[in-house]
């Protein structure tokens, strides 16, 4: 054998090799890596999009957060203004109640000092009778007397 054939032979079956290849493995095996590529990338560009989404999300959920916060806050203020309002109101109603009684009681003190003056008055009046009879000897009709006790307690 010639070392020339076998070289050529060689050479022959390797571009013939190289020539099966390039036609019918190479593009699945070139497609298969675009593919892979293109899987890859678009896998990077979704993470991507995926964490300025998660900042975005999270810029939001602090603003909400925040704006939770002031509606707290004012409802808190709101509610204790609510509570002073409430607190002045049951001051001035207790203000107008204490009134009401210290009136009441006024009232009545100023009747029972009329009815004790009515009865005092009464009883002076008996105790003139009383005395005149003693200073008379003798006794006084408080019937036949009535316009003079009257009289008397009206003075008094």
């Amino acid at each position: 054998m010639n070392i020339n054939a076998t070289l050529i032979g060689q050479s022959i079956t390797f571009f013939v090799f190289v020539w099966f290849c390039m036609k019918f493995v190479w593009p699945p095996i070139m497609n298969a890596l675009n593919e892979r590529k293109k899987m890859i990338a678009d896998g990077l560009a979704a993470g991507e999009r995926g964490k300025h989404e998660l900042e975005l999300a999270s810029k939001r959920a602090s603003e909400n957060m925040h704006e939770a916060k002031q509606k707290a806050a004012e409802i808190i203020a709101q509610a204790d203004k609510r509570a002073m309002q409430l607190i002045e109101e049951a001051k001035a109603a207790a203000k107008a109640e204490a009134d009401r009684m210290i009136a009441s009681a006024q009232a009545s003190v100023a009747q029972e000092m009329v009815r004790a003056k009515e009865a005092l008055r009464g009883q002076v009046a008996e105790l003139a009778v009383a005395g005149a009879e003693k200073i008379l000897r003798r006794e006084i009709d408080a019937k036949a007397h009535a316009d003079l006790l009257i009289a008397i307690q009206n003075e008094l």
